[in-house]
């Protein structure tokens, strides 16, 4: 499948993308090329392959949903200069 110039450049105004004149034609033949691909991996025959949800045949290790860490809030907020109801407060630097 090939795309024309004038799609490339609704995808580009779509994607919000600015693109050159002049680079229109190298996304025309790249665009192209991976819609090529695309349609070239969707005739592959995966009749009884596994759906997989890993490359690496392996379980993960699962822990119980639990609190492990205990609050530190007010011991770190001690070293701040200035806390005003649990937030740091910093001086303004943008006017």
């Amino acid at each position: 499948m090939s795309l024309t110039p004038d799609e490339v450049k609704k995808i580009a105004h779509l994607a919000r993308l600015s693109i050159g004149e002049k680079q229109v034609p190298d996304f025309v033949d790249n665009l192209s090329r991976i819609i090529d691909f695309v349609q070239q991996l969707e005739s592959a025959d995966t009749a009884g392959v596994q759906p997989m949800a890993h490359p690496v045949p392996s379980t993960q290790r699962l822990r119980a949903d639990e609190v492990s860490e205990t609050d530190h809030r007010e011991r770190y907020q001690r070293n701040a200069s200035s806390v005003q109801e649990g937030l740091y407060l910093v001086p303004r630097v943008i006017e």
